[in-house]
């Protein structure tokens, strides 16, 4: 009876660590997201750089917008994520909107130097 106990712990926990690799999506640290519908801001989270903001609602406003906007950290990469119902040139003059310099900042290290 043991050995047989013994097999199907072992299958389970074969299986529950191949569902753990399959279905293990990466998510990032989420910094922010913008919900537009109809052209109009109707929610937010986050911490937005509010330059961009105030773009992105401009530009939402003179397109009539439906979207979500989404910002992550992805192992010290920023990806924006835009909605896939948001054509590819609106897409991009998002993009260029962003302001990726602003979270690329390097770390400045004041630890002393060997040497």
């Amino acid at each position: 009876m043991t050995p047989t106990v013994l097999k199907v712990l072992f299958i389970a926990i074969g299986i529950f660590l191949a569902y753990k690799l399959i279905f293990s999506g990466k998510k990032g640290l989420k910094i922010f997201e913008m919900h537009f519908k109809d052209g109009r801001l109707k929610s937010h989270k986050g911490k937005i750089p509010e330059k961009f903001q105030k773009d992105c609602r401009a530009l939402a406003k003179s397109e009539k917008l439906t979207c979500t906007v989404r910002c992550e950290k992805l192992s010290g990469a920023i990806r924006l994520h835009i909605s896939a119902n948001v054509n590819d040139a609106i897409t991009q003059r998002i993009r260029n909107l962003f302001p990726f310099e602003y979270y690329d900042k390097k770390r400045v290290d004041n630890s002393r130097q060997a040497g």
